[in-house]
């Protein structure tokens, strides 16, 4: 059933990136290296489809199954995935996390018409106060959207000189700052009077 393996010869470097331990990953990192690693083998014709599940394979998948959706510990977690091994147990914990998803799903839609279908109820209900909150979760949901807030960023393309003028209006207003311009003050020579050109011996004669 091997023999188109023995002249298999992968091309080196066609897997970039170095390995990881399994420590330093995420449980969901370690399913999907899993289906990936069973995808490529039933590519390759190693993996029998038609096999039976044993029943240790079943319970090493239950085991995984049961911790990653209970959201066990990473190490407890990490420790059951170890277990699935073979290609079956793999694809017998893809099928019960498959069937886990969907019916998460119908739950999820369940509750939510359940949730809603009261709401309604709530709306009609003597007090004034619970009618109005009703009415308020109600229009929250997605549907009505009656209470959507709606942000608008509109962008505008400002000059230098007009970004410089707004931080210092901004400035002003804040930090009661006003813009002073400096000038370069220039000494004027002050005016000679007759008093200060007489000599002191003029005086005395």
């Amino acid at each position: 059933m091997l023999e188109h393996l023995i002249d298999f010869d992968p091309e080196v470097g066609a897997h970039p990136g170095a390995a990881v331990p399994v420590s330093k990953v995420d449980a969901t990192d370690t399913i999907n290296a899993k289906v990936q690693t069973m995808e490529w083998l039933t590519q390759m014709g190693a993996v029998d489809t038609t096999k039976a599940i044993t029943n240790a394979e079943g319970s090493a998948a239950r085991e995984a199954f049961t911790n990653f959706v209970a959201g066990m510990p990473p190490d407890a977690t990490q420790g059951a995935l170890t277990q699935v091994r073979t290609p079956e147990a793999v694809r017998h914990l893809v099928t019960l996390l498959s069937a886990y998803d969907w019916e998460f799903v119908n739950q999820a839609k369940e509750l939510r018409g359940y949730t809603v279908a009261k709401l309604v109820e709530e709306t009609k209900d003597s007090n004034a106060n619970v009618r109005l909150k009703a009415l308020a979760l109600l229009g929250k949901v997605t549907e009505v959207a009656l209470f959507t807030e709606r942000i608008e960023v509109k962008k505008t393309d400002l000059t230098d000189e007009e970004i410089d003028k707004k931080l210092k209006d901004k400035l002003a207003r804040f930090m009661d700052v006003t813009d002073i311009e400096i000038e370069d003050i220039v000494e004027k020579p002050q005016p000679i009077t007759i008093d200060e050109i007489k000599r002191p011996d003029s005086d005395a004669a």
